[in-house]
């Protein structure tokens, strides 16, 4: 038997893809140092691929909040 070339050879695909909060929109804003998308910051996107699955859901549930205290006005307190 003849083996594949080079190029024909693929490293086995991992069974589960990493969890990801991208959303495709990969706009870093200068200001708060966030991904306008998703929220994360320029060094946790370097980071995210070799991120252990427990850290990336950790930073992912916190996003939501970091994204709102970011861009939406805080509101004074009900008297």
């Amino acid at each position: 038997m003849i083996p594949a070339p080079p190029s024909r050879i693929h490293a086995p695909m991992p069974a589960t893809a990493p969890s990801s909060p991208c959303v495709k929109l990969c706009v870093l804003d200068a200001r708060t140092g966030l991904c306008s998308g998703c929220g994360r910051t320029r060094d946790e996107i370097a980071a995210w691929g070799s991120l252990p699955e427990a850290r990336r859901l950790a930073i992912m549930a916190t996003l939501e909040a970091r994204l709102r205290k970011a861009y939406l006005p805080e509101r004074p307190p009900s008297p």
